[in-house]
């Protein structure tokens, strides 16, 4: 290192001894001369002064470089010169967690002391090129926080668009001058709620109540609160008219049923509103109701129907399948008019049948005409919903088909196939080997027949004996 070198005017040797001295402490300069001009350069008072300059400046680069590396180690929790206080952040909040464009939020930043004495802070900030805080100068005291305990600070942000990450940078000064940052993330997006029909019914039966499921979806990386669904149309009935759902986490989904019962064609409108934070947002679901048959009705088929004189009245039994796609709960059956029901089996129950399921019935009733006898058919759906259907059979003829048949539901009507019956007479005997029921053509002779052919078979097996018992021996 070049000592200090005095600078007197008025004194030759001094200079002489000088030159001397920087000679000897600067061997790797070959020529003496010329560092003897170089010094003189510099007693010359403007030298002098352009030389202060950059050293000024040297320290200037020094004390930047040493600020920079302060500011990267402040993000390293503070440690007194006595090491009896630290402080961390605790926890950093956000809310709402996602925002909007230009919708305002709050960030709150929790510090906490893990040391042994207090800490003073102040002026905590939230320094950032993308996002607009409001109120950064809310705290103008210094705060205390002690050991063991924590702090909060909250600030006001609207973050502007574009979509996407935004960055920030807390910032807080201790007591003793010492600077702690800690960065943020903000996350900026625009998507709204994706909400539609997961479950409806092509067509709706006429004044039949069936289930509507809304299917609300959460996309967003934050959760949304508050959200509110009313249900309206004209025509219709819904219940119930409106939903409420306390929140929807993040990334998910929820069902809310509805229940619909229309007496016409017409539109259900969902109004959907939910807050994100303390903004609220809108969405709307519209649902087409057409009326129409129900196809996941139960469907009640009539087979093997057969009709018994008993004296003054009819019994009639028969099997009833559901070819439906659902259930029919409670399921009755009996006779309308012309006919009256009577007598043990006025109305039979069958109970509950299920698709692709029979089950046997037995009404007894009277009727003046066998030609037109209206079997009804009650039952309800799982909801409860009335339906009804009645085929119309023909029972007065020998030939057994049952006439045209139609079907109806409470609310309503639908055609239907038609039903086949068949008839047997009153007093029905049983028919042994050699005799015949009255009435019944040559059919009835066929047992006879028969057994004469056996018999006329085994005498000729017996007479021919001998001659097959000799055919089997030669083979």
């Amino acid at each position: 290192m070049i000592p200090d070198i005095e600078m007197k005017k008025n004194s030759e040797h001094s200079k002489k001894s000088t030159l001397k001295d920087y000679t000897y402490l600067n061997p790797l300069t070959n020529s003496a001369k010329r560092q003897r001009q170089t010094l003189k350069k510099m007693h010359n008072p403007e030298n002098y002064l352009t030389a202060n300059n950059g050293e000024i400046m040297k320290k200037n680069s020094a004390i930047i470089s040493i600020f920079l590396v302060l500011l990267l180690l402040s993000v390293i929790p503070i440690v007194s010169a006595a090491n009896t206080s630290m402080l961390y952040v605790s926890s950093v909040a956000m809310d709402p967690a996602v925002l909007y464009p230009y919708e305002q939020g709050t960030i709150s930043v929790t510090l906490g002391n893990s040391g042994t004495a207090p800490i003073g802070l102040i002026n905590p900030n939230i320094f950032s090129t993308s996002v607009v805080v409001t109120g950064m100068d809310t705290w103008r005291t210094m705060s205390y926080i002690s050991s063991g305990s924590t702090i909060t600070f909250s600030f006001l942000i609207t973050a502007p668009p574009p979509e996407g990450n935004h960055f920030g940078i807390f910032s807080v000064e201790t007591k003793d001058a010492e600077i702690f940052h800690y960065p943020l993330l903000i996350k900026v997006d625009s998507s709204n709620i994706m909400a539609g029909i997961s479950d409806a019914p092509q067509v709706f039966p006429l004044a039949i109540e069936k289930t509507v499921n809304l299917s609300i979806i959460n996309p967003r990386d934050g959760k949304i609160d508050n959200i509110h669904v009313t249900a309206s149309g004209s025509g219709i009935k819904i219940s119930p008219s409106e939903k409420y759902v306390s929140s929807l986490a993040a990334q998910s989904s929820v069902e809310v049923p509805f229940t619909v019962t229309p007496s016409q064609t017409t539109n259900v409108t969902f109004n959907i509103s939910y807050q994100s934070g303390d903004t609220n947002h809108y969405a709307d679901v519209i649902l087409p109701v057409i009326i129409g048959n129900d196809k996941t009705a139960a469907v009640p088929i009539v087979n093997n129907v057969v009709l018994t004189t008993k004296g003054s009245y009819y019994d009639m039994t028969g099997d009833i399948t559901n070819t439906g796609i659902t259930d029919a709960k409670g399921l009755t059956v009996t006779v309308g008019s012309p006919a009256q029901a009577t007598g043990t089996y006025a109305e039979y129950a069958i109970g509950s049948l299920s698709s692709d399921d029979a089950g046997s019935f037995e009404v007894t009733f009277t009727s003046q005409d066998l030609t037109s006898v209206p079997l009804i058919m009650r039952w309800k759906d799982a909801v409860g919903n009335d339906y009804s259907v009645t085929k119309k059979l023909n029972l007065g003829s020998d030939l057994g088909t049952g006439g045209n048949s139609s079907a109806s539901r409470t609310s309503g009507s639908t055609s239907v196939g038609a039903a086949g019956a068949s008839r047997t007479g009153g007093n029905i005997g049983g028919a042994s080997l050699f005799s015949a029921s009255r009435g019944g053509g040559i059919s009835s002779f066929y047992p006879v027949i028969a057994a004469g052919i056996l018999i006329v078979a085994g005498i000729v097996l017996y007479i021919k004996r001998k001659w097959l018992i000799a055919k089997f021996k030669k083979q």
